[in-house]
C-alpha cells in the first residue's frame, strides 16, 4: 500500500492551496484519512481528519480556513487551505488506516510528506 501526496508549495500569505492524497495497493477498505504536519523544530500535529462515513475534524489553529474531504471511489482525500499563513509552512504528510485484502489486517500508512512554504 501506498500514501502519495501532491500540491504542495510557494505561496503567498492569504493564499490558497488543495493538497492531494491518493492510496494504492492493496486495499480492501479504508478507515479515517487524516493530514498531519510539521514545522523545522516542532513536533508533528494532527491538521484534520475525516472518518470513512465523512465526520471530520481540525485542529484549532486551521477552523474556519482549512477543509478536508475524501472521495471514497478514488481512495483519495483532499485538503483544501485557504487564508494561509507564514506559520502554516511545514511538511504536510497523509496518514490512512487501512485494512488490507487477504488478511484484512489494519495497518497505518504515512505518505512521504510535501514542502507548504507560505511567504511573501
Amino acid at each position: 500500500v501506498q500514501l502519495v501526496e501532491s500540491g504542495g508549495g510557494l505561496v503567498q500569505p492569504g493564499g490558497s492551496l488543495r493538497l492531494s492524497c491518493a492510496a494504492s495497493g492493496n486495499i480492501f477498505s479504508i478507515n479515517a484519512m487524516n493530514w498531519y504536519r510539521q514545522a523545522p523544530g516542532k513536533e508533528r500535529e494532527l491538521v484534520a481528519g475525516i472518518t470513512s462515513g465523512g465526520i471530520t475534524n481540525y485542529a484549532d489553529a486551521v477552523k474556519g480556513r482549512f477543509t478536508i474531504s475524501r472521495d471514497n471511489t478514488k481512495n483519495t482525500t483532499y485538503l483544501e487551505m485557504s487564508s494561509l499563513k507564514p506559520v502554516d509552512t511545514a511538511v504536510y504528510y497523509c496518514n490512512a488506516a487501512i485494512r488490507v485484502r487477504v488478511t484484512g489486517d489494519l495497518y497505518d500508512y504515512w505518505g512521504q510528506g510535501t514542502q507548504v512554504t507560505v511567504s511573501s
